[in-house]
């Protein structure tokens, strides 16, 4: 499994483990997915939006990182409400950090 596949596979993880769509989460160029409970975003820019690259998302899904050092180092840029995601991280599920 490549880094992209893994990249969508732990997408698609979050998703179903924080159903939702109020807040939009953006990992370019691979995808972005939306989750979290709450009011819905249906078009334009999102109120709420966590924005991070392939690789930070590998290492909190991993556990290599913690969500408060990401965001400290400016790894993840998070805005609006619900968008501390925390409590995803490490992710415990079928897309878990399986990388080489």
């Amino acid at each position: 499994m490549t880094d992209r596949d893994t990249v969508k596979a732990i997408l698609a993880e979050l998703t179903r483990c924080a159903p939702g769509r109020s807040v939009e989460l953006r990992v370019p160029p691979v995808a972005a997915t939306q989750i979290v409970a709450g009011p819905a975003h249906r078009r334009g820019t999102p109120k709420a939006t966590v924005e991070m690259d392939p690789q930070t998302l590998l290492d909190l899904a991993a556990g290599d990182v913690s969500w408060s050092d990401a965001v400290a180092e400016g790894r993840v840029i998070a805005s609006g409400e619900r968008t501390d995601l925390s409590h995803l991280f490490p992710l415990r599920g079928s897309a878990g950090p399986a990388r080489p």
